[in-house]
C-alpha cells in the first residue's frame, strides 16, 4: 500500500513537470484514426468466434475452471458491493432518477430507465447497434423489437448470474489523486503500470473495473454534465486501449462511467466498440469508492465477482448490485 501511493506521487510529480510539448507528443501517439477505428471493427472482431449463433460474446471465456479459479480468490469472507445506490434525485447528471413509491405500509413500487450515466446497471448485447445490426451480426426488425423485446442478445441470457475473477485498477490511486478530472484520458501504459505495482495481470475471463473517481469527486464538487451530451467530460479510457482488450480477452468491464473518455473525437468509442464487436458486457456506472477501499486496505486488487442481473426476457440490459468477496 505504501508502495503504491509513493509511485502515484512521482507519477503526479512527472507529469507536472512535463512540457507543453511532450503533453502533446503523448496526445500525438495515441491518436486513433476514424480509418482506423473501422479497420479494427474487422481486424478485431470477435463476431463468429464461438459460432455464428452466439449470444454471449466474451462471456464464453468464463470457463467453469476460471470460475474456480476465482473462489480460490476468497480469503476473508468480506463482502462489498459495488453499486451506487439507488438515486432519486434529479439533476444535471441524472435526468432520469429512480421512481420509488410507497403504495402503503408493507408494499413499494419502483421504476427507472437506467441506461445512462446514473445507475448502476449491465449492458446487454442488445444495448449497442452499428445500423440496425448488432454482436455477431443479429439484425432484428425495429418494430418487432418495440413489440416484443430482442429475440437475441438479450439479457435474459446471463440469467445463471456472473462468477468470475474480478480486478480492481485504480488510475486515481496510480496518479496520486483522490479522483481524476473531467476529461482525464486513460491509456493502455496506464493501465500496464497499474498491473506492475499491484501485481496483478489481467488475463482471460477476467472481469476488469477501472476506477476514474466519478463519486469521490461527485462528493466534493457536487454533479457537473458528463457523457457524450454537448459539453459532457468524463476522465475514461481512451480509444487506443481497444486492441489491449481484445489483447487480453477481457470478459467484462465496468467502470464508474461508461468506459470512454469525453469530450472525443471518437465518442463513446471503448463502450461501444466492447459490446458491439467484442461481445464484451459492460457494468456501468458502478460505484468503486468502497472496494478501492477494500483492496487498498488488504493491498489485493483482484477478487471473486458475482452479479445477477434482472432475467428480463428480451432486454437490453438491468440494473444490479455487483457483489466483490475478498
Amino acid at each position: 500500500m505504501g508502495k503504491l501511493a509513493t509511485f502515484g506521487s512521482l507519477t503526479l510529480l512527472l507529469v507536472l513537470a512535463g512540457s507543453e510539448g511532450a503533453a502533446q507528443t503523448v496526445r500525438n501517439d495515441h491518436l486513433v484514426t476514424e480509418e482506423q477505428y473501422e479497420r479494427w471493427k474487422t481486424e478485431l472482431s470477435n463476431w463468429g468466434r464461438w459460432g455464428d449463433d452466439d449470444e454471449i460474446g466474451a462471456l464464453n471465456l468464463i470457463t467453469p475452471v476460471k470460475r474456480l479459479q476465482a473462489f480460490a480468490l476468497v480469503e476473508d469472507g468480506v463482502t462489498v458491493s459495488l453499486a451506487g445506490d439507488a438515486d432519486t434525485v434529479e439533476a444535471v447528471d441524472n435526468p432520469s432518477p429512480y421512481e420509488h413509491t410507497m403504495l402503503g405500509i408493507a408494499s413499494d413500487r419502483i421504476a427507472v430507465s437506467y441506461h445512462g450515466i446514473s445507475h448502476t446497471h449491465l449492458d446487454a448485447l442488445a444495448h449497442i447497434n452499428a445500423g440496425g445490426v448488432f454482436y455477431n451480426g443479429y439484425t432484428p426488425d425495429a418494430e418487432t423489437v418495440v413489440e416484443r423485446g430482442h429475440e437475441k442478445n438479450s439479457i435474459h441470457n446471463l440469467k445463471s448470474g456472473i462468477v468470475t475473477r474480478g480486478v480492481l485498477i485504480d488510475i486515481p490511486r496510480l496518479k496520486g489523486v483522490p479522483y481524476l478530472e473531467p476529461g482525464t484520458e486513460i491509456y493502455i501504459e496506464d493501465l500496464e503500470e497499474w498491473e506492475r505495482l499491484a501485481g496483478v495481470r489481467v488475463s482471460s475471463g477476467d472481469a476488469v473495473f477501472v476506477r476514474t473517481g466519478v463519486w469521490a469527486r461527485r462528493a466534493v464538487e457536487g454533479p457537473w454534465l458528463r457523457g457524450r451530451r454537448p459539453g459532457g467530460r468524463s476522465a475514461g479510457l481512451h480509444p487506443s486501449v481497444i486492441p489491449w482488450l481484445k489483447e487480453r480477452d477481457v470478459a467484462l468491464m465496468g467502470s464508474d462511467h461508461p468506459q470512454y473518455v469525453a469530450p472525443s473525437e471518437l465518442p463513446g468509442a471503448v463502450h461501444d466498440f466492447a459490446l458491439l464487436y467484442l461481445g464484451v458486457h459492460l457494468f456501468d456506472n458502478c460505484d468503486l469508492e468502497a472496494l478501492a477501499r477494500a483492496s487498498a486496505e488488504r493491498n489485493r486488487w483482484e477478487f471473486l465477482l458475482m452479479a445477477a442481473p434482472l432475467p428480463i426476457q428480451g432486454g437490453t440490459g438491468s440494473p444490479l448490485n455487483p457483489i466483490a468477496v475478498f
